[in-house]
C-alpha cells in the first residue's frame, strides 16, 4: 500500500493493450469497500431505480449517472453506528450518501425524490418505478435518520461522561503538581501552596506514591492502546486474508479472460487467412454492432414493458380492492332496499286501511248529518206550531 493505494500487479499475458503489462490500481476506499464492508456493513433494505445528481455548474438541471435502474442499498456500519447509502454500476459507486441528522428526504413528484450530502457537495436525485417504492424508500429514511440521531446523542453523552473524569483527574493534576522540588524538597516543601484557608486539609501522597500512580496510569493507557492496536491488526489481517483470497479468484478469472482471449485471437486468426478480406470483417462486425444495439433497445424496451406490466398488475390490484368494496357495499344496498320495501308495503297496507276507515268515518258522519237536518226540520215545524198556537191564544 503506497500514499493510500494498494498496488496489485497482474501479469501481462492478455493481448488485450489494457491488460499487457499494466499495473492496476486499486484506491484505498473501493479496497476498503470491496474488501472490509463484508466485516462490519450489511445490507438492511434495497429498492432499485434510475440515480440523478445535480449539475455542479448550474445547480438546476439532474445530470443521469446510470443508463438503466440500479440497485440502491441502506447499509449499517456497526462499528461507527452509522446508516449509509450506497449503489454501484458495475464497479463504480455513483452513491456514498453517509445518513446524518440534518438531512431531508423531499419527494417532488410522485415517483422522484431527493436529498442533500453536504460532505459529498452535491444533491442525489432518484427516480422509482412507482409511488410505492418512492414512499417505501422515505419511511426507510426518515427512519434510519432518527437512529442516526439518537446514535449521535448517544455518542455524545458516552463522550460527555469518559471526558468527566479525565478534566477532574487534570484537575487534581493542577492542584498537586509533579515537580522536582516536590519529590526532592524538605517536608516542609512539600506541602500544598496553593491551599486555601476555608479548603479542607487533605493527606498528601507520599515521596514514592506520585510517581507510581503517574506510571501505573500511563501504564494502563499504554495497555489500552496496544490492546486497540491489537484488535486493528486483527482486523486488518483478516481484510489481508480475504483480500488475498480475492486477488487470487481475480487471477483466476484473468487466466481463463485471456485463454478465452487467446482462443478467440486464434479464431479472428484464422478467419482473417481465410477470407483474406478485411472489409467484410469491419462490415461483419458493423453488424454485429448494430445487432448489438438492437438487442439493447429491445432489452430496454422489454425491461419498460416489464415496469408497465408491474403497474397495470398493481393498478389491477387495486381495482380488484375497488371493486370487491363496491360489490359489498351494492349488496349491503340491496339488504337495505329490500328492508325499505318491506317497511313500504306496510305503510301502504295502513294507509290503506286507514283510507277505509275514513270512509266509513264519512259516511257514518253524513247519515248523522241527515238525521240532524230530519230533527231540525220537526224542531222548526214543532216551532212554528207553537208560534200559531200562541197567535190563537
Amino acid at each position: 500500500m503506497q500514499g493510500g493505494e494498494l498496488v496489485i500487479r497482474l501479469p501481462g499475458r492478455s493481448r488485450s493493450p489494457e491488460m499487457m503489462g499494466e499495473t492496476t490500481t486499486l484506491r484505498y476506499k473501493e479496497v476498503h469497500h470491496f474488501f472490509f464492508l463484508p466485516f462490519r456493513e450489511q445490507p438492511i433494505y434495497s429498492t432499485r431505480a434510475h440515480v440523478f445528481q445535480i449539475d455542479p455548474n448550474t445547480k438546476k438541471n439532474w445530470v443521469p449517472t446510470s443508463k438503466h435502474a440500479v440497485t440502491i442499498s441502506y447499509f449499517y456500519d456497526s462499528t461507527r453506528n452509522v446508516y449509509r447509502i450506497i449503489s454501484l454500476d458495475g464497479s463504480k459507486a455513483i452513491i456514498n450518501s453517509t445518513i446524518t441528522p440534518n438531512m431531508t428526504f423531499t419527494k417532488t413528484s410522485q415517483k422522484f425524490g431527493q436529498w442533500a450530502d453536504s460532505r459529498a457537495n452535491t444533491v442525489y436525485g432518484l427516480g422509482f418505478s412507482s409511488e410505492h417504492h418512492l414512499m417505501k424508500f422515505a419511511e426507510k429514511f426518515a427512519e434510519f435518520k432518527e437512529a442516526a440521531r439518537l446514535a449521535k446523542e448517544k455518542s455524545q453523552e458516552k463522550m460527555e461522561l469518559t471526558s468527566t473524569p479525565s478534566q477532574e483527574s487534570a484537575a487534581g493534576d493542577i492542584q498537586s503538581p509533579l515537580t522536582p522540588e516536590s519529590i526532592n524538597g524538605t517536608d516542609d516543601e512539600r506541602v500544598t501552596p496553593d491551599a486555601t484557608p476555608n479548603s479542607e486539609p487533605r493527606t498528601e501522597p507520599t515521596q514514592n506514591a506520585l510517581p507510581f500512580s503517574h506510571s501505573s496510569t500511563i501504564n494502563k493507557h499504554w495497555e489500552a492502546e496496544l490492546e486497540a492496536l491489537k484488535s486493528n491488526n486483527a482486523k486488518l489481517t483478516a481484510a489481508l486474508l480475504e483480500s488475498t483470497a480475492n486477488v487470487k479468484q481475480w487471477k483466476q478469472q484473468l487466466a481463463a479472460y485471456q485463454e478465452e482471449a487467446e482462443r478467440l485471437h486464434k479464431r479472428v486468426t484464422e478467419l482473417e487467412c481465410m477470407s483474406g478480406q478485411t472489409n467484410v470483417i469491419k462490415s461483419h462486425k458493423t453488424e454485429l454492432n448494430h445487432t448489438i444495439e438492437e438487442l439493447e433497445a429491445t432489452l430496454k424496451a422489454k425491461e419498460e414493458e416489464m415496469e408497465r406490466l408491474k403497474e397495470e398488475v398493481e393498478n389491477a390490484d387495486l381495482l380488484q380492492a375497488q371493486r370487491d368494496s363496491l360489490a359489498q357495499k351494492l349488496q349491503e344496498t340491496e339488504t337495505r332496499n329490500q328492508d325499505l320495501e318491506a317497511q313500504l308495503t306496510e305503510v301502504e297496507d295502513r294507509l290503506e286501511t286507514s283510507q277505509l276507515e275514513q270512509e266509513a268515518f264519512r259516511k257514518n258522519l253524513k247519515t248523522l248529518l241527515e238525521i240532524l237536518d230530519g230533527k231540525i226540520f220537526e224542531l222548526t215545524e214543532l216551532r212554528d206550531n207553537l208560534a200559531k198556537l200562541v197567535e190563537c191564544s
